[in-house]
């Protein structure tokens, strides 16, 4: 038997080597205590559970230039109607998104009852080892956030006034040739992954003095989309753009 060697990243993600000059891309993602529970902090429905779960692991496969293949959802709650509920909302986040022929798998609590929501989420995702979008930031590129960074009961809110980033985004993104790596920003906050994304390049993040968003703000469930582009075409891009966009440093 083979093992797949696994490649070194900064990132949230698994990267392993596959025969035909493939990598398989693993990502994941866990919510608890959000739902309608007696002991969840967070009082929404389960379906935006299930979507906002579901889309920060797409987001990191496809972040990484990744086709994502299958989607594993672990409800830690009973198959109804919570777990039905949760359901409906990762697949309307499939059906709202350019994702194609995945694969979804679940499994739920039927032994025990459950009186706090939790659920994680696991996502494979197949990409050619030319394609791969890791290590790409180049000496000079400015780091632009795309999106606000929300947390809780924002994330509604901002999804509601369209502010804050989706799988669509992040396919839209990787389409510009003069963007040249993307990655999500969650729970870690704008800078943390600002220098997540120059460390696989071997280079290094000088955040901008004035920055008009806050850098260290958990950004929840991917609420932000971090880009490192050629400073040329800032302006192309925020005209390209519909979501709120900031300048936040420099990659050197």
């Amino acid at each position: 038997m083979t093992i797949a060697k696994s490649i070194e990243t900064a990132r949230d993600v698994i990267l392993l080597r596959t025969p035909q000059n493939r990598i398989l891309v693993v990502g994941c993602d866990s919510t608890g205590a959000v739902g309608q529970k007696p002991l969840d902090a967070l009082k929404v429905h389960p379906s935006i559970v299930g979507k906002f779960t579901a889309r920060v692991a797409l987001m990191e496969v496809i972040a990484v230039g990744a086709r994502p293949i299958s989607l594993s959802v672990a409800l830690c709650v009973e198959p109804k109607p919570t777990g039905r509920e949760i359901m409906n909302g990762v697949r309307n986040e499939l059906r709202t998104s350019r994702i194609k022929d995945i694969t979804v798998v679940q499994s739920s609590e039927k032994n025990f009852p459950v009186k706090q929501t939790s659920v994680g989420t696991m996502v494979n995702g197949i990409v050619e080892n030319r394609r791969l979008k890791i290590g790409k930031c180049k000496h000079n590129d400015w780091l632009i956030a795309v999106g606000d960074p929300r947390v809780g009961r924002e994330v509604i809110e901002g999804e509601r006034a369209g502010s804050i980033t989706d799988l669509n985004d992040a396919f839209d993104l990787l389409e510009l040739p003069y963007v040249h790596e993307i990655i999500p920003v969650g729970s870690r906050g704008i800078s943390r992954e600002a220098r997540t994304i120059t460390t696989d390049s071997r280079l290094h993040f000088y955040p901008a003095r004035n920055a008009t968003v806050n850098l260290k703000k958990s950004a929840g469930p991917a609420t932000v989309i971090l880009c490192a582009i050629d400073p040329a075409k800032w302006s192309e891009l925020n005209e390209t753009v519909d979501k709120p966009l900031r300048f936040i440093g420099k990659v050197r």
